[in-house]
């Protein structure tokens, strides 16, 4: 049932300046800059071994020099956009449903906003949202080119960042949901997002599709697989038998809030695997006991636009 469960990670593109980072498959490059980061590349040395490459770390973590979290920095923005110099804009995270909009100025700020969700109008710079399990999920609007990058975990999504930030594309920009595309990122899998009775009664509470996210996960599925009547269940999940353990599909989450929103199924992209059952392409909170970099999801309005905004 795990392996089941499990998104397969793609093989990311090598930059230039060796930056490892995923593209969004099938998006027009033509007008819009877009990707998300993996762990390789890069010249931070906290989170790897001694004889092992350094590393994308992308957040201001405590164990990384801000100066090399910076340069990194400015390595992927030069793999997206092949400019190192590409404003790149930033919020202060905070599971919140929060959403700003981001101007070129907010790029110079000393204190980010504090938000999950960032909008943006302007062309030659980039939005980004920071994730190690989390999940992040870009939105473009083809016609108005507009951009939004949003971070999205479960309690994210409990306070529905994803719908509220879609909401604000249409109220600022009048951006209408036929002509928008998304993009989910890589983030923790169902195949190993164990968790409680909390999150799940947490996502009741606000969706009526809310079990279809869960699966019960038994620790051992090769013993479910040979003695299958044991294993008989017809309980809703999270009031299973013991042994089972309760997961949720936080890629599948999102997708049902951009669906709800209006975005057309065909228009949503799944870039990218479990950032836990990959640790040699992605860092994982879960997965290194807390202690991990940060990759990053951004997205922008190229600075020579392909087309007049209508």
């Amino acid at each position: 049932m795990r392996a089941e469960l499990a998104h397969t990670a793609p093989i990311p593109l090598v930059a230039p300046n060796g930056v490892r980072w995923l593209p969004v498959a099938g998006w027009d490059n033509s007008w819009l800059w877009s990707g998300f980061s993996t762990r390789l590349g890069g010249l931070s040395r906290a989170y790897c071994g001694e004889e092992a490459p350094s590393e994308l770390n992308l957040g201001f973590t405590p164990e990384d020099p801000r100066e090399t979290v910076i340069r990194n920095r400015r390595l992927l923005a030069q793999a997206v956009t092949g400019n190192p110099a590409t404003p790149l804009i930033t919020v202060r995270q905070f599971h919140s449903n929060l959403v700003v909009v981001a101007i070129p100025g907010d790029a110079a700020r000393e204190r980010p906003h504090r938000a999950d969700g960032l909008l943006c109008a302007q062309p030659g710079v980039l939005v980004g949202v920071q994730t190690a399990d989390c999940v992040p999920v870009l939105v473009a609007d083809r016609r108005q080119q507009v951009v939004g990058a949003f971070h999205a975990g479960w309690r994210g999504i409990v306070k529905r960042i994803v719908e509220n930030g879609i909401g604000r594309m249409r109220l600022e920009f009048g951006s209408r949901p036929a002509d928008l595309i998304a993009a989910i990122g890589p983030g923790i899998g169902p195949c190993c997002y164990a968790v409680g009775e909390e999150v799940l009664s947490g996502f009741e509470s606000q969706f009526a599709y809310a079990r279809e996210l869960f699966h019960e996960v038994y620790d051992s599925d090769q013993l479910r697989q040979r003695y299958p009547l044991l294993f008989m269940n017809q309980r809703a999940p999270g009031h299973a038998h013991a042994g089972a353990a309760l997961h949720v599909d936080l890629i599948e989450a999102n997708r049902r809030q951009l669906l709800e929103s209006g975005i057309p199924a065909n228009a949503i992209q799944i870039t990218g695997g479990c950032t836990q059952c990959h640790p040699d392409l992605f860092f994982s909170h879960r997965g290194s006991g807390g202690r991990t970099g940060r990759m990053m999801a951004v997205i922008g309005i190229r600075a020579s636009k392909g087309a007049t905004r209508r």
